[in-house]
């Protein structure tokens, strides 16, 4: 059992492991600190529209520009990846304040053939460059081709590798210098599995080097 007092909390490893599946899932998911929320919007071979919740999404590289996320055991049915390892294409769309309800909604399991995005109540927009559809009310769109996958042994995971295709901003988010103000953008954030926030900006420094005095910019 984890041992507590009247301000601390302390679990090791077989406390996690005995905690009941849902508690564990959320400990779990919220100690690794706010993350991504984005909503993978890809098409199916019969032109049906998928539209999955993923809180996993980060940088791998901007030179190739690479993004990974991390997608859950194929044991059962994946639509997103079955999706995009078929067709080669997909979209990450930040989720913005204003649908947060409606993103939630996306992490339902959809039979194949549902349209996502009518059921979930969003837009499709569509891209000369590629098959995969955007959200349209995000106001940060990248289209996203299929690189190279890896298996995570340890519990059966895949990260994903994609290669940035095609950039979309919306609004003024874009800063002189490629900055990318997601506050001004509106993303939101995910506290665990459940728990969304907005972000606000605190600082911006200048690059770090050794016995040189921070600035602010």
């Amino acid at each position: 059992m984890a041992t507590k007092d009247s301000t601390h909390k302390r679990f090791g490893y077989d406390d996690i492991m005995s905690l009941e599946q849902r508690y564990r899932n959320n400990l779990i998911n919220s100690v690794s600190g706010f993350k991504s929320a984005n909503l993978l919007g890809t098409v199916n071979a019969k032109g049906i529209a998928n539209l999955g919740l993923f809180s996993s999404v980060t940088h791998i590289g901007s030179n190739p520009p690479l993004l990974g996320f991390i997608l859950r055991p194929t044991t059962v049915p994946r639509h997103t990846y079955e999706n995009l390892k078929d067709l080669g294409y997909y979209t990450i769309n930040h989720v913005e304040e204003t649908v947060i309800e409606a993103a939630h909604q996306a992490s339902a399991k959809y039979p194949e053939s549902t349209d996502e995005f009518e059921a979930c109540g969003l837009t499709k927009e569509w891209s000369p460059l590629h098959t995969a559809p955007y959200v349209g009310e995000s106001r940060v769109q990248i289209g996203m081709q299929y690189q190279e996958q890896y298996l995570i042994k340890a519990n059966d995971t895949l990260l994903i590798i994609g290669k940035i295709v095609e950039l979309r901003l919306k609004g003024e988010c874009l800063q002189e210098d490629g900055y990318i103000d997601l506050a001004e953008a509106g993303s939101v954030t995910i506290n665990g599995l459940d728990g969304y926030l907005t972000a606000q900006r605190m600082a911006r420094f200048s690059y770090a080097r050794p016995n040189e005095a921070l600035r602010r910019i």
